[in-house]
């Protein structure tokens, strides 16, 4: 009886014998990103070399400075950035869909994206800001920008209790932010900026460092973690407003705070990564088929995967031309579009009677 009581519930054993293949697979990816490239480095070296920096002195080196400087500070930040900024569009994908009850909703339905667009069309075509903040100044410029549609949305928010309105305002701030972003390259900026800036809408993780890869991984530890804290009342959204009132929510203010959680995920990752579709609307679709609509389960479950499909999407990139590299935007619309509308056609085929 004493182990019974004291063993975990089936849903969680469950959850954990799902996520311990993810994350091995995970792990063998992150390894494989750092090890693939133009010079190609054992894995057996990549590890050596790690621990290496970990425990200097541990045993004596027998690779080049040049193989240490490859993976120490080139591949392992871009892997980390990119594993990062999947976990963070995947986990900001499933939020938004739970909140606004929508299943085609992803982290971009706030406009967050061509905010983010529009700050760094700010900073490149009018330099404001330029260089204040050294590597940082263009993540820096992209956060803000990103923060400005959330205005517009947490406003009606507050008002509305219809979770429709809440995705047409993100529509809307999508289609200004863009027009601006359009007017903006066309009639101030020259043919040198708007390759700039057409580079970062692509999405891309050739600029990433350490310093970096700080920015989605501290945002994506916090707002995770408030998030998993918040999976039950999420979850009670899903009855509807009527139900969750019922059981002592406030459903107006804590689906501002989840568009914020969301806003915050995103805006993180896009700051440092550009725009790359897909990720957080596939993936919770994904997890969802594996553990259900539970956010407790399906939460993790999509940050894990969204984390392995955008490193996998990154070595693909590397992988297509030994002389030049794909943007990663570019691989996940090429995989993720075709993939989303098979899943689509099995799920109304299986619905059909």
């Amino acid at each position: 009886m004493a182990r019974l009581a004291t063993s975990a519930p089936p849903g969680r054993r469950r959850l954990r014998a799902l996520l311990l293949p993810l994350l091995v697979a995970l792990a063998c990816a992150l390894a494989g990103g750092v090890a693939l490239g133009t010079i190609s480095i054992p894995v057996g070296d990549v590890a050596a070399i790690v621990a290496h920096r970990i425990a200097p002195g541990a045993f004596a080196p027998w690779w080049s400075e040049a193989r240490a400087a490859i993976v120490l500070e080139s591949r392992l930040p871009r892997v980390l950035t990119a594993a990062a900024v999947g976990a963070s569009l995947a986990l900001a994908g499933g939020v938004a869909q739970a909140v606004t009850r929508n299943p085609l909703a992803d982290p971009y339905l706030l406009g967050v994206s061509s905010g983010a667009g529009f700050g760094v069309v700010v900073l490149t075509v009018f330099g404001l800001g330029a260089g204040t903040l050294g590597l940082f100044t263009l993540p820096a410029a992209a956060f803000l920008g990103a923060l400005l549609p959330l205005v517009g949305t947490v406003l009606v928010a507050r008002r509305a209790h219809d979770p429709t309105a809440i995705v047409l305002v993100g529509a809307a701030m999508t289609m200004v932010f863009s027009a601006l972003i359009t007017f903006t390259l066309l009639v101030l900026g020259d043919v040198h900026q708007l390759g700039t800036v057409m580079r970062w809408l692509a999405g891309g993780f050739g600029d990433a460092s350490w310093r970096m890869v700080a920015v989605p991984m501290v945002v994506l530890a916090v707002t995770g973690t408030a998030v998993m804290l918040a999976s039950r009342r999420l979850d009670l959204l899903l009855t509807g407003d009527d139900g969750a009132t019922a059981m002592g929510m406030n459903v107006p203010r804590f689906r501002v705070l989840l568009l914020l959680t969301v806003s915050l995920l995103t805006a993180g990752a896009v700051a440092v990564s550009g725009t790359i579709g897909f990720i957080g609307l596939l993936v919770p679709h994904l997890a969802g088929y594996l553990t259900g609509r539970t956010a407790a389960r399906l939460l993790p479950t999509a940050a894990v995967l969204g984390a392995l499909a955008l490193v996998l999407a990154d070595i693909a990139a590397r992988s297509v031309s030994p002389d030049s590299e794909l943007p990663v935007g570019v691989v996940t619309g090429i995989v993720g579009g075709p993939l989303f509308v098979a899943m689509l056609w099995r799920r109304h085929r299986q619905e059909t009677p």
